[in-house]
């Protein structure tokens, strides 16, 4: 049994825990995490956890790469304590790479060991100050450390050197677990440390306590003999590289360094030793013995190469009850000079990897005698005796060599090994081996631009098992082992060569085993490795051809013998015989299939024929092989190449000894190539490949030279182990050699040779494909607009680049030997002009175009000015010019310029000396004069000639100073007269400034004293009886088709007998397979509209709602039917519109087994909410025109143009009697200063309701009221003589208007008559009301308003915005208690595990939902959100969010349009409530998301809660839902009327009568059915006295 694997992955720099390995893989996407500081080491846990450690910080990933948590590396010492820097000191990037300060040092990670048992990460490592450290740190928060201690555990930073955890049995089933590690340093913190392998505690029960070496015997541990080295004895060197723990066998791997040399980079040894762990830690020391590894010694051109450095490995996991360990390991050879650490001891341009078994052997000897090591009981002062020599294990097979392996990770599937080889160039290479360890092509998985080396460990994701973990310096990836999907058919799937792929019969896919839902899937065979996927022999005796055809295929989930496997034989020549095979043979047996053919019935001209090949079911399993059958010694004539093609290009035909013959042997072209080619000195003969190194990406226009080039047409690349070619055409010939283009291909060695018009292959050269180019910078990175400026760039692999893009223009640079080139700016593509342009460059490398990260500015032309000349130097005799120039951003350099003096006929040379942003200095030495006429000045490819200015252009330049100068002056003067102008608009700037400020103060002080005085006792709540509400919920468009189902009070007490033909009607309906049929045939016509479908779907319940039982059956069945549709292809889409007739079906059905719980648990919260809202918008202005409202939750309706206001207390009298003598009492209303005076007459009648219980007597429309003023009672009105017009709208009174002082007396009176000729009694009756009266909202005018400053007062929306949060604090605790009661109570302190007690979902809830799970299973739908989302859409978008926005539906209440918005605001909250996505929120997002934003977290816990509640609840039984079903039709029988139901479904089904024939037809529905439907419609269409007839 497997007790524990740990690897010890070869570090090149770095330090690797150990991981216990597995089998398996997988595919997705390849995800990546890009870290700050190069990766030190890695580690994975079961869990799926990734630790990560770099120089300056450990991370905490999950599975797929996100960061969970991280933590820094840096901090102080104190008295040789070390302590963490805080992380809120740390830079945001995480990473922190400035120099430690005076006591500020890192902790550098050596070892890195998950211990998942005890729920820790040891972390062993040192500062820079050479202590070292040991941390346990908690797996699942690596902030919090658990215990640090200052031990001396693992090597330095620069070892080659892992640790891991190992068991050890110290009794029966008792095991104990340490920590095995090596300690190779000298000193710590200036102490000095005993050398040697150490098995230390890891926990404080252990004896010794945490870390502790020792057990009852002392301190245990492996050290290495002596040795004489330069005649001066010392211990043996070695880096312990790899190591894991098989059963009750631990493995280590070392490298031993050649005693020739003190470094040992001669060579070596890597050896390998085996410990047997038992009792203690003494007794497995004891146990140790040995082997030599000695891998791949091969000749290399120079005589035998040995590989004796171990870079990498991985051990095979052996299958149960296996009897060998196979292990396989990277070896590199050894080169002089160097260290092995740093790999320059090491040859990496060579390197193997080699598989060994190294199971353990019966030793020679006793235990504990090695040459190498010996433990602590056996003298290891002296050298060892060489009495019995190690024993040497050569590899079983060199499977793979490769320039530059660095890694390898082995995991075995099934029969296959598969490796996973990281290369120092930056690829991953998977490599397949077969049982006989044969390879498979090897297939690159992933490769980077560049020539990064992988880390030398890699590591499977154990959560996915498809995935593989790579790390590259500063990244991390996680691969696919495997990209199925990839191949399109059966062909590509299997010429993949991956154990992993198969192709699946059921879903015509290349996928993975588990993925293939169907029976049959075929994959490579298990045994070897075959070239074609279908192979044939032919065996010829007693007159008879015995064809076998075979395919090398494996076949999952089927018999030895599946059904449906055959293969058909045809002929596709002309010949008597009807069938190819004779009867009688053989039934065809996977995989092999058998035709005998007579001898005497092959024709003279041969017998061509196609094999079929039926793997499956489906045509994708089906493949073709076309033969030839003839005589084959019938094939005579001259031993010539074309006749040896001819022979070889039969069935059965061999060519041997000049003849052809049959054969039972594979047969190969090559013996036609060796037969043809000889001594012959015109085949062809490559000299040289120009060029022979190319990047990734290939190469156009390579030149091949040699001899004999002239009939090849084709050059075919191939690289070792008989992978597939690719070949490339001839693209030229001439006297030079041959011209063709190098394809793309992954980073390695390819051979090169010369292809015939025959097919054959000659010639041997060879091109190696490396990284692709990188461009890093250009200088300069500017360019004058007409170009031809010299540019260089930098970068990595430039040599590769053919062509260089500089915006839309390609040009050829100029390779330099030192990683850069250089090339001549093009002119811009536009002109400059006066402005700057920017263009993007690229390079071209074969035919791909790989973008820079560089742009290129372009700039105008350098533009000169004037020059100055001076004489300078010794005796004067120099002469200095200066000339000016405008400035620029070129920076020229003295090189890119050249000037030339120019006096007559002479030119004279004047040198460069300096260049500044707006002059140019130059020199002509030796000039006689100081006469210049000219300067000729170059750049790029532009000549200019500048001139000196004479006195015409002075005076011009003087006309161009005064100008300015003038028109200053008349400025100044203008100004003068707008300085008072000035003064008044910063007054009036000052005033608006104050204005907002006091709005914004405002605005807080609200927010932060505002109380939640709503009153919660609304009195009786007005719900509607279970008629009306089914009815506005059936059919929402109102109207009179509302009450057109159900009865008056009385009728429904009476249970009248419908007419014959609406029972006849009824009867079919209650057909199951009739009522399907005619809702898919409806739905198929597309005339039927959705408005039809919702109709439809109410008419049946309406119809069908004394039966509920039967009805939640048909649309369960319709359901089940459109998950089946293939426009439900996307399940998630599933239930989110009403765009069928069982989606309404649902909402109808969800509201009528719903409505008790609406009553009993929701519909109170509901009410108060609504009374709460009503009571908030009051409190503030609201604009009796618009409907705004300054206290609102929906942006929308909010009014932010109001002006300020004040609250007016009212003492209402109301009038007994309705006339004008007794008044009642009076009562207190509050009002606003702005209110109108209908909404103040509003306000006094929800007064009295709140105080009495019962509302008024008289409506409002028919009141008035009446204002007391010294004695005399005057009457309020909306509109009068005394009200403002503005830009001929007219503003409605207000208190205000009136000026109605706080606590003045109003009375209540009815209103004598209404005015003649006028049908309304209330302006808002106008239907131009909106247009003739404004209120809050001043309409635009253009002209100044005096009169009112206060309407005048500037106005920001954004200052307002306090007011939706203040009304959301007013109102969230109804908020909450209407969530809590929709889905449950509310949670205890705990969490979302713990809910409270609460009562058990409404029966329909939990049917549902268990409907919809099983309806998940059936269809294999494994994804939660899936789930999550049609439970959503069925339970909140049918029903809840429909009875949210329309309360009117369940009270007797009417829904204002601002009402509307402040609900629709609660019901988004609610919908966010149930989403699976948290949407990030910034200050461009809607109000109505940030409102709620805070309580989401809360809100979706609660929600997943209920979920989970619901989940948990047992299930109801069918008999127990269809005894709920029953009650609830019969609580409500003849309520509705059927039969004005059936009439009107009737209508739709007259208009579709005959396509619901048909389909009924199509479905096989009995005679008798059909005959009931034309019973029914004669029965409707005799009926002349119907009224919709």
């Amino acid at each position: 049994m497997l007790i524990l694997l740990f690897l010890l992955g070869v570090m090149s720099a770095r330090c690797a825990d150990w991981e216990e390995p597995a089998a398996g893989g997988g595919r997705g996407g390849g995800e990546v995490f890009t870290f700050a500081g190069d990766v030190r080491d890695f580690a994975v846990v079961a869990s799926g956890s990734v630790y990560v450690v770099t120089r300056e910080r450990l991370y905490h990933l999950n599975h797929t790469l996100s960061e969970l948590q991280s933590r820094s590396q840096r901090g102080s010492l104190t008295n040789d304590a070390f302590q963490r820097v805080p992380e809120a000191l740390v830079p945001e990037d995480g990473e922190d790479h400035r120099h430690p300060g005076e006591n500020e040092v890192y902790f550098v990670v050596n070892l890195m060991v998950p211990f998942v048992e005890n729920g820790t990460l040891v972390l062993c490592g040192e500062t820079l100050r050479g202590c070292d450290y040991c941390e346990l740190l908690d797996l699942k928060d690596v902030r919090r450390s658990v215990h640090m201690e200052k031990i001396s555990l693992g090597s330095g930073p620069n070892d080659m050197f892992s640790g891991g955890l190992v068991r050890v049995e110290v009794s029966r089933g008792k095991t104990q677990a340490y920590i095995l590690a090596a300690k190779r340093k000298y000193e710590s913190c200036g102490i000095l440390v005993d050398r040697g392998v150490y098995l230390h505690n890891t926990n404080d029960r252990q004896l010794g306590g945490i870390f502790s070496e020792a057990d009852g015997h002392g301190s245990p541990h492996i050290w290495t003999r002596l040795q004489s080295v330069a005649n001066k004895p010392t211990n043996i060197k070695f880096e312990l590289v790899d190591g894991f723990q098989i059963d009750s066998t631990i493995y280590m791997f070392s490298r031993i360094p050649s005693s020739s040399s003190e470094d040992g980079n001669g060579g070596g040894e890597v050896r390998l030793v085996w410990l047997e762990s038992k009792k203690d830690k003494s007794e497995t020391f004891k146990s140790l013995r040995g082997a030599t590894l000695q891998c791949c010694e091969e000749d290399g051109g120079g005589g035998f190469r040995k590989r004796s450095f171990l870079r990498s490995s991985s051990v095979i996991v052996p299958p149960r009850g296996a009897s060998r360990v196979l292990w396989a390991g990277v070896f590199a050879a050894a080169r002089g000079g160097g260290d092995a650490r740093t790999q320059d001891g090491a040859n990496n341009d060579d390197t193997a990897l080699a598989v060994f078994d190294i199971s353990p052997r019966t030793p020679k000897g006793a235990s504990d005698d090695d040459p190498h090591f010996c433990s602590k009981w056996v003298p290891c002062d002296k050298e060892w005796n060489k009495v019995n020599p190690p024993e040497l294990l050569s590899p079983e097979a060199v499977l793979f060599r490769h320039a530059s392996m660095t890694s390898v990770l082995a995991l075995r599937h099934k029969t296959w090994t598969l490796l996973f080889i990281g290369t120092g160039d930056g690829q991953l290479i998977k490599l397949a081996v077969d049982q006989a360890y044969r390879s498979a092509c090897p297939r690159v998985l992933f490769k980077t631009a560049d020539d990064r080396n992988v880390f030398p460990k890699i590591l499977l994701d154990p959560v996915s098992r498809r995935h593989v973990y790579v790390a590259i310096e500063k990244q991390m990836h996680r691969v696919p082992v495997s990209q199925c999907e990839t191949h399109m058919d059966l062909k590509a799937c299997w010429s993949a060569w991956d154990p992993y792929c198969g192709w699946c019969d059921s879903t015509n896919s290349c996928t993975f085993e588990e993925e293939c839902p169907g029976p049959v899937w075929l994959s490579i065979p298990d045994d070897s490795k075959e070239q074609k996927i279908i192979s044939h022999r032919v065996e010829k005796s007693n007159g008879q051809i015995n064809l076998t055809i075979q395919a090398h295929l494996s076949r999952s989930g089927a018999d030895a013998s599946p059904p449906d496997f055959s293969c058909s034989f045809s002929t596709t020549t002309t010949t008597s015989d009807e069938h190819v095979c004779d009867p009688g043979g053989p039934a065809p047996r996977f995989p092999w299939c058998t035709c005998l053919i007579a001898t005497d019935r092959l024709p003279a001209r041969g017998l061509k024929f196609t094999v079929t090949v039926h793997l499956g079911k489906t045509a994708q399993t089906r493949l073709e092989e076309r033969l030839k059958l003839t005589n084959c010694s019938d094939i005579t004539g001259p031993p010539t190449s074309l006749l040896c093609h001819q022979c070889m290009g039969w069935a059965g035909c061999g060519w041997s000894d000049n003849t052809c013959s049959w054969t039972n042997l594979a047969v190969n072209d090559a013996v036609c190539q060796m037969s043809e080619s000889g001594m012959d000195d015109t085949e062809p003969h490559i000299s040289s490949i120009s060029p022979s190194e190319v990047s990734f990406h290939g190469r156009n226009d390579v030149l091949m030279t040699g001899r004999n080039l002239g009939h090849v047409t084709r050059v075919r690349f191939h690289r070792d182990m008989d992978c597939s070619a690719k070949e490339s055409a001839v693209r030229n010939k001439s006297g030079l050699g041959l011209v063709f283009d190098i394809p793309a291909a992954d980073k390695g060695l390819v051979q090169i040779c010369a292809v015939l018009a025959d097919g054959s292959c000659h010639g041997h050269a060879s091109v190696t494909y490396r990284s692709s180019p990188v461009c890093g910078s250009i200088t300069p990175d500017t360019s004058w607009a007409s170009g031809n400026r010299n540019i260089t760039m930098e970068g990595s692999n430039l040599e590769f680049v053919e062509d260089l893009i500089h915006g839309h223009e390609v040009t050829r640079p100029t390779h330099t030997p030192n990683e850069t080139l250089w090339y001549v700016s093009p002119p811009a593509e536009q002109p400059a002009g006066e402005s700057s342009s920017s263009v993007s460059v690229s390079l071209k490398v074969a035919n791909q175009i790989l973008p820079c990260p560089v742009h290129m500015t372009y700039h105008p032309d350098p533009h000169f000015i004037n020059f100055t000349s001076v004489r300078t130097g010794p005796d004067r005799a120099d002469l200095q010019v200066t000339i000016q120039k405008k400035r620029d951003k070129l920076n020229l350099s003295l090189a890119e310029v050249s000037v030339r003096a120019l006096q007559g006929d002479q030119h004279y040379e004047c040198v460069m000396e300096r260049i500044g942003p707006d002059f140019l200095i130059c020199k002509i030495l030796n000039k006689a004069d100081d006469k210049i006429q000219a300067l000729k000045i170059t750049f790029g490819d532009r000549v200019v000639v500048l001139t000196q200015r004479g006195s015409l252009q002075i005076l011009l330049l003087l006309l161009l100073v005064l100008l300015p100068i003038s028109i200053v002056a008349v400025v100044f003067l203008h100004r003068s007269q707008q300085q008072k102008l000035t003064a008044q608009m910063n007054k009036r700037i000052e005033d608006l400034e104050l204005d907002i400020r006091n709005d914004i103060r405002q605005g807080f002080v609200d927010l932060q004293t505002e109380k939640s005085a709503l009153v919660e006792n609304v009195g009786t709540i007005p719900f509607l009886d279970y008629k009306h509400f089914a009815s506005r919920i059936f059919f929402p468009e109102g109207g009179t088709v509302v009450t057109s189902y159900i009865k008056d009070i009385g009728q429904d007490a009476v249970k009248v007998q419908p007419e014959a033909c609406c029972q006849a009607l009824s009867k079919l309906i209650q057909d199951q397979l009739f009522l399907t049929s005619m809702v898919h045939a409806m739905e198929e016509q597309k005339t039927f509209t959705i408005r039809d479908k919702c109709t439809v779907a109410s008419l049946l319940t309406v119809a069908l709602h004394g039966d509920l039982v039967y009805l939640t059956q048909v649309m369960e069945e319709l359901l089940r039917a459109l998950m089946e549709q293939p426009s439900n292809a996307h399940p998630k889409l599933l239930l989110r519109r009403t765009e069928s007739i069982v989606e309404k079906l649902l909402t109808n059905w969800m509201s009528i087994c719903l409505y008790g719980f609406l009553r009993e648990r929701v519909g109170q919260h509901l009410y108060l909410l609504v009374s709460a809202l009503t009571q908030q918008i009051s409190k503030g202005p609201v604009d009796s025109v618009t409907e705004k409202a300054l206290y609102t939750l929906s942006e929308d309706w909010l009014l932010w143009q109001a002006q300020d206001f004040s609250t007016v207390k009212l003492k209402v009298q109301f009038t007994v009697g309705g006339g004008d003598g007794e008044v009642s009492d009076p009562l207190e209303v509050s009002a606003l200063s702005c209110d109108t005076v209908e909404q103040v007459k509003e306000k006094i009648l929800a007064t009295f309701k709140a105080k009495f219980g019962f509302p008024y007597n008289t409506a409002l429309r028919d009141l008035r009221i009446e204002m007391e003023r010294g004695g005399v009672f005057i009457a309020l009105e909306e509109v009068d003589s005394s009200s403002e017009v503005v830009n001929d709208m007219t503003m409605l009174n207000t208190l205000q208007h009136y000026k109605v002082p706080d606590g003045a007396s109003i009375k209540v009176l009815p209103k004598t008559s209404h005015p003649p000729l006028s049908p309304q009694s209330s302006l808002k009756d106008d239907q131009n009301f909106s247009v003739k009266y404004f209120h809050l909202i001043d309409p635009d005018v253009a002209e100044d308003q005096k009169g009112n400053p206060e309407r005048r007062k500037f106005k920001l929306k954004e200052v307002h915005l306090t007011k939706l949060l203040s009304t959301k604090v007013s109102v969230h605790s109804f908020v909450e208690n209407l969530f809590r009661g929709v889905w449950g109570s509310p949670l205890q302190a705990g969490g979302p595990e713990r809910p409270l007690q609460a009562g058990r979902a409404p029966h329909a809830i939990k049917y549902f939902f268990d409907f919809l799970d099983a309806q998940a299973d059936a269809k294999k739908i494994s994804d939660p959100d899936v789930l999550h989302i049609w439970k959503t859409n069925s339970l909140l978008l049918r029903f809840w969010i429909n009875i949210l926005k329309n309360p009117q539906f369940v009270f007797d209440m009417e829904k204002s349009p601002h009402m509307d918005g402040c609900l629709s605001v609660v019901a988004q909250a609610f919908m966010d409530a149930f989403s699976l996505t948290d949407t990030p929120l910034g200050k461009h997002a809607p109000t109505n998301k940030l409102l709620y934003a805070k309580d989401m977290p809360q809100f979706r816990q609660e929600v997943k809660a209920f979920y989970k509640q619901v989940r948990d609840q047992p299930p109801i039984s069918s008999s127990e839902f269809n005894r709920f079903l029953r009650e609830e039709s019969k609580k409500h029988e003849n309520e509705f009327d059927e039969s004005a139901a059936l009439r009107d479904l009737y209508k739709f089904l007259q208009q579709y009568f005959t396509e619901i024939k048909q389909k009924l037809e199509q479905n096989g529905a009995p005679a008798g059915l059909m005959e009931q439907l034309q019973s029914v419609k004669e029965q409707f269409d005799g009926l002349k006295s119907c009224s919709w007839n």
